[in-house]
């Protein structure tokens, strides 16, 4: 029986037939010896049994990972002037910033034994200030909150003065209301983050997301995003999608949020949108490595 193929992002391929043997062969010719079978599954075509399975090159998972790999931080995240290293996630209303944020600064050893601390330029919205708020303090995490850009040399440096990093956390963006983005986007400018995570939760359609990814490159120095953060794994029923999405977007991806719980449902990216497709990536570690 031929073929039938569909190809993704990733790429992979997939392909049925009668007899898994005689399937796993067609796509060992067609993509090689290094071949890697990544899902399995018996189906019905015209109400025939057949047996699906979704491959792809090692070589084409090794460019994956490779594109979703993040450069590793920096092994000392105070700078040198004693600046803290900053982190902002930044993304549309209701992706999981705030939570994302409260994971990722009170997560202990999630720096290593960098200290971490929160400051929010979100405060358009009052219930996301108390729960940070909540958050920093049953955790003994530094916390500042900015209005305006006048106060942002003075809250980094009473951040600096115990913490190497801190997490960002900022407004929903919101397109019908330009002069609230661009307010935010000011104040992002002046803190001039190190790194840009654009939260996404992993349920958005793809079309969607990739429009997101362009409205928050930006085209200032430090408001353009540098990586994906995907959210809300736990909210797609198949995660095999996943992986398509946050290539599609062409960010590396540091973190994924598989959840609700502060700060468990926090994961290392790579190894788990590698997972998604099947493929057997490492433990995760009981703390994730910076």
């Amino acid at each position: 029986m031929a073929d039938n193929r569909t190809s993704y992002h990733t790429p992979m391929e997939r392909f049925r037939g009668a007899d898994l043997s005689r399937v796993s062969e067609r796509a060992r010719r067609l993509l090689g010896d290094d071949v890697m079978i990544m899902h399995t599954r018996t189906v019905r075509d015209d109400g025939v049994p057949m047996v699906e399975v979704l491959a792809a090159a090692g070589s084409t998972i090794d460019r994956v990972r490779a594109r979703l790999e993040p450069a590793p931080l920096p092994p000392k995240l105070r700078k040198v002037d004693g600046r803290p290293y900053c982190i902002a996630l930044v993304g549309p209303t209701g992706a999981g910033k705030t939570t994302t944020a409260a994971k990722l600064a009170v997560r202990r050893g999630m720096f290593g034994a960098a200290r971490p601390g929160l400051l929010t330029i979100d405060t358009y919205r009052v219930g996301g200030m108390e729960q940070l708020a909540t958050y920093a303090e049953l955790a003994d995490v530094p916390f500042e909150v900015v209005y305006d850009e006048k106060e942002v040399d003075a809250a980094m440096k009473r951040l600096s003065q115990t913490c190497d990093v801190v997490i960002v956390d900022t407004p929903g963006r919101s397109p019908a209301s330009a002069e609230l983005t661009e307010r935010w986007r000011s104040l992002l400018d002046t803190i001039a983050p190190d790194e840009v995570h654009l939260v996404i939760p992993a349920s958005l359609r793809a079309d969607l997301a990739v429009d997101i990814g362009r409205a928050y490159r930006g085209t200032r120095a430090h408001c353009g995003t540098t990586h994906l953060l995907l959210s809300k794994l736990d909210e797609v029923p198949r995660e095999t999608g996943v992986t398509d999405l946050a290539l599609s977007l062409e960010m590396p991806t540091r973190w994924i949020a598989d959840g609700q719980d502060v700060p468990a449902d926090l994961k290392p990216g790579v190894q788990r949108l590698l997972r998604s497709l099947g493929l057997g990536a490492d433990a995760e570690p009981d703390w994730m490595p910076a």
